[in-house]
């Protein structure tokens, strides 16, 4: 039996990485890593490493940096799945974004595109806290956000990248759209506080308004790119249309999503949460 050639784009990200090396431990797939410093770089700003990448790939899963909301993301998702299938690819999964609508359009365009595909959308991950932007403020023992109010299933990226390596693997879920949810939901200063509870730590927590929040970014000179994301997110996706939750994790795997107070535990065991800043 040929193995199945799976290309698996954002590879060093939350869920690429993860679904990696989920797939190292199946010895019936072959795996090319998507990224810039591999032997074969991929750059989504660069169309002309797109052909090479894709050379003999049966399944490509699909992470888009930053964001599927970004204004490039329509046309570079068109043109890289038009290229993929073209080149023989005979299933794209396609991580988008929940309650994005920007991302339903890219999502619209793999549906036309691929030969089979299977959608996975999810929003705010539980590792935002421990592998990305709220990390450093939880560690300073400081989190000041905006729209503190605001419920969210928080999703694991292990449970994300469970889902995912499933879907690419077993044709039964072609041509499904699953929407991952944790299974409780909470607001951010909730989530802060079980963090602040398992690492043994006291985290202030101060509610912002957007404006309040975006000046913050700017005196910490973060980009203008990343601040028009994050205001993008907190305005746009956390205005309710996500406060509730979905089975699908429990539907596609047999077993019931991560909840948040575990994620917390399990990575206050790391240490990450108690690193000198």
């Amino acid at each position: 039996m040929n193995k199945k050639k799976i290309l698996v784009l954002g590879s060093n990200g939350k869920t690429g990485r993860r679904v990696v090396e989920r797939l190292q431990n199946n010895s019936d797939v072959e795996i090319r890593l998507g990224s810039r410093n591999e032997k074969i770089p991929f750059d989504w700003e660069k169309p002309e490493t797109w052909n090479a990448i894709l050379q003999n790939i049966d399944l490509v899963y699909i992470t888009f940096q930053p964001d599927l909301a970004i204004p490039s993301a329509v046309e570079a998702i068109e043109n890289f799945t038009k290229l993929a299938t073209k080149n023989g690819v005979q299933k794209i999964v396609l991580l988008s974004g929940r309650g994005e609508k920007e991302a339903q359009i890219c999502e619209e365009i793999v549906k036309t595109n691929a030969h089979n595909w299977t959608i996975v959308r999810a929003s705010w991950f539980n590792q935002n806290f421990s592998e990305s932007f709220f990390l450093e403020p939880i560690l300073a023992g400081f989190t000041a956000l905006p729209r503190a109010e605001a419920l969210e299933p928080f999703t694991d990226a292990d449970d994300i990248a469970d889902v995912v390596t499933t879907v690419l693997l077993n044709e039964s879920h072609n041509g499904k759209t699953y929407e991952l949810t944790g299974p409780r939901l909470l607001t951010f200063k909730q989530a802060v506080n079980e963090i602040a509870e398992a690492s043994d730590r006291n985290i202030t927590f101060q509610s912002l308004s957007l404006e309040e929040y975006t000046q913050m970014l700017r005196e910490y000179q973060v980009p203008e790119d990343h601040i028009w994301l994050v205001n993008y997110l907190f305005e746009q996706v956390l205005d309710g249309r996500n406060s509730h939750i979905t089975q699908d994790i429990e539907n596609v795997l047999g077993r019931k999503a991560k909840d948040f107070s575990l994620y917390a535990k399990e990575t206050a065991k790391t240490g990450i949460w108690n690193l000198k800043v």
